[in-house]
């Protein structure tokens, strides 16, 4: 049995832009001091690579507000960024769903579909208790998208109405071959904040994301 040879073999380290993209993936979005940080550099060294990358398409900056003060930098992957990681689970998810379409049928499918539903809304429902008020149900949505990789963001309007963001789709793969999963999570969000929810922009359709216009209830 051959080994291989540590000693005399070439390792290239990972550059500083593989490792933003790397942290990127692995902790989410981020603002450019916090990466400086953990790469032991400073926060414009950071930046500056950041901007690189988005010139590239592997990356996007978007403003956010956080309480009080001037709105903060948060850093995503894009989708052409998160091409450059493997993905063989999503591949492995479109070999079952079609597998199980083929061989039980559309009924069988639509029902395990629902059962995620089911699944899904329980566990929203508990990380929501307690908040009251649209917002403060719509702040907790995107605490939850975000920890399930959605990278989730929202937007109060002039009109009273509530932008909610996702930039990223964990299941685009699955959805794509399977429209279900987006019907049950729009029906999901219109339950679970009771409020309208319109979908606004579709990654499905080629938008660069998927947003939903939120209103209350009259």
């Amino acid at each position: 049995m051959s080994s291989i040879d540590l000693e005399n073999s070439i390792i290239t380290p990972p550059s500083v832009s593989e490792r933003l993209l790397m942290l990127l993936k692995t902790q989410g979005a981020m603002q450019a001091a916090d990466a400086g940080k953990i790469l032991g550099t400073t926060g414009e060294a950071a930046r500056q690579q950041f901007v690189k990358l988005a010139k590239e398409g592997l990356v996007e900056g978007h403003s956010e507000t956080r309480g009080v003060g001037r709105p903060v930098q948060l850093w995503y992957l894009t989708d052409k960024g998160n091409d450059k990681f493997p993905n063989a689970h999503a591949e492995l998810t479109v070999q079952m769903i079609t597998i199980i379409r083929n061989q039980l049928g559309e009924s069988a499918l639509d029902l395990i579909i629902q059962s995620r539903e089911k699944e899904i809304s329980d566990n929203y429902k508990a990380g929501m208790e307690g908040a009251t008020g649209l917002q403060e149900k719509i702040e907790r949505l995107v605490q939850i998208r975000c920890q399930e990789g959605y990278m989730a963001q929202y937007f109060p309007q002039e009109d009273g109405s509530i932008l909610f963001v996702e930039n990223h789709c964990p299941i685009c793969a699955a959805a794509t071959i399977c429209q279900g999963f987006c019907r049950t999570e729009l029906n999901m969000f219109r339950n679970m904040l009771h409020a309208q929810v319109e979908r606004t922009e579709y990654i499905l359709n080629g938008a660069r994301r998927c947003a939903y216009r939120i209103f209350p209830l009259e």
